[in-house]
């Protein structure tokens, strides 16, 4: 059984959360503030931890930083659900080892599959998440296994490049690719390539399926959103 974790000050959004997620069959706990939320965590030992940014008594990415140096619940899995929006807060999020940064407000649908997306990262109990064939966010469409791209009912065409570089990024919806990363994983060293090559095969991928799905993480690299 998988479990979760929700730390956030306000009222409306543990019950909105706690609802959609035992919905689903997780396990859910709460807290309203950092400390008690950390004092959970160590006793519950969750899978997957939703923390707010600004909370009392300790803040998440106070939070989140006071996980990841416990020895216990260092790898647990950790999602900010914020209403922040600002790039500089995105970045300590994900610097203090945030998995994924989610901007409220939120469809529930949407949640969940962020969240079964960050569950089969680290493949927890993989029996009750089902991998799904066709991937959708929004009006785009993807079959994983017949590598197929969908837009508004249309077929799309990439190049090679593009296409490994869109399914590397919807491999994990939410994960920061970093720059580096992306450049071993789709050029490996095969090719000399220049600094821009992963510029202008995002800007073509963002030409051919929409602004909207590809993020820039400043300084850092790249993550599918949606």
């Amino acid at each position: 059984m998988v479990k979760i974790l929700i730390v956030d000050d306000e009222p409306d959004i543990l019950e909105f959360l706690r609802y959609n997620l035992e919905k689903e069959q997780f396990v859910v706990f709460s807290a309203g503030d950092g400390i008690t939320g950390f004092q959970i965590a160590k006793k519950e030992m969750p899978d997957l931890i939703i923390l707010d940014i600004m909370m009392p008594k300790m803040d998440g990415v106070e939070l989140c930083r006071l996980i990841r140096a416990d020895d216990h619940l260092k790898n647990t899995l950790i999602t900010f659900l914020t209403a922040r929006e600002e790039e500089y807060s995105q970045i300590a999020a994900l610097d203090v080892g945030g998995d994924d940064y989610i901007t409220k407000p939120i469809r529930p649908r949407v949640l969940i599959s962020r969240i079964k997306a960050l569950l089969r990262r680290k493949h927890i109990d993989s029996t009750e998440i089902e991998e799904e064939t066709w991937l959708e966010f929004g009006d785009l469409r993807i079959d994983k296994e017949k590598v197929m791209i969908i837009k508004n009912g249309e077929h799309i065409d990439l190049a090679r490049k593009e296409l490994e570089l869109l399914m590397l990024l919807v491999s994990k919806p939410g994960k920061v690719f970093s720059r580096e990363e992306i450049f071993n994983k789709i050029w490996g060293n095969d090719v000399i390539v220049g600094n821009r090559t992963i510029d202008v095969h995002i800007r073509k991928l963002r030409e051919k399926i929409g602004d909207d799905f590809i993020k820039t993480i400043k300084g850092i690299g790249y993550k599918f959103d949606f």
